[in-house]
């Protein structure tokens, strides 16, 4: 069995043979080190699908090392928008930074008694562990590096619906540039994440939320809906 690596240092794809048998990417890549190439670089953290720093691309898809099942002829490649340290390791400080920019945190703490149907509610949101798949996978960063991104708004809708957040609002302004009307809603962030949440449905409830507070597409007025052309001005009268 084969698979094939990006390398940083030639930019281009180099073939490794593995065993047989079943393996996860992370096995084949400590494989690969171990007994064939020891200047293969990559991450690894917890092993288990927690830590999400194994994440890379695998056929173009976005998965994590430690639990992807190798297959004969993968092309294994590091992260999208991420500055390449060395092969498949990655800096993922910018897109952290995002998680600044979104203020996605209390802004305005007050004491309210949380019941498990609240807990329930951003229980989803509360387990992303920061792999940056979604980061890597939308497409909106090809035209806007400055663009929020999936993992930073839907941190800020679990905070927007938090009962303890008293200044909901504060969290509405912050994403309204680069923000909830940059993203495509085309799903990619959450075909790839590993933990089952869903980036483009947690925008669409923020989108609803910056309505409510008066906000709007700002792209809204330039659009256009295909009103046919009949030749003649409907506000010059018959």
């Amino acid at each position: 069995m084969h698979i094939n690596i990006l390398r940083s240092q030639t930019n281009t794809h180099q073939a490794y043979t593995l065993p047989e048998g079943e393996s996860t990417l992370l096995s084949a890549l400590v494989h690969i080190k171990a007994t064939t190439d020891a200047t293969l670089t990559f991450t690894v953290g917890c092993r288990a699908s927690v830590c999400g720093t194994c994440s890379v691309r695998v056929n173009g898809r976005e998965e994590l090392a430690c639990a992807y099942k190798v297959k004969d002829g993968d092309m294994v490649e590091p992260l999208h928008y991420h500055p390449v340290l060395r092969d498949l390791k990655v800096d993922k400080n910018k897109a952290k930074e995002t998680l600044l920019n979104s203020t996605a945190w209390l802004q305005s703490f007050t004491q309210a008694a949380l019941t498990t149907k609240d807990e329930k509610h951003t229980e989803t949101q509360t387990d992303c562990i920061l792999c940056d798949s979604c980061y890597s996978a939308c497409p909106v960063y090809a035209v806007n590096p400055d663009f929020l991104g999936p993992f930073a708004l839907t941190r800020a809708y679990r905070y927007s619906t938090d009962k303890r957040e008293g200044d909901t609002k504060a969290i509405i302004d912050n994403i309204q540039n680069n923000g909830v009307w940059d993203c495509t809603l085309c799903g990619e962030c959450t075909a790839v994440c590993p933990k089952g949440i869903d980036p483009k449905m947690d925008i669409t409830m923020l989108r609803g939320m910056s309505i409510q507070e008066g906000y709007t597409d700002p792209t809204f007025a330039t659009q256009s809906f295909g009103t046919p052309d009949f030749g003649f001005d409907p506000n010059a009268g018959f």
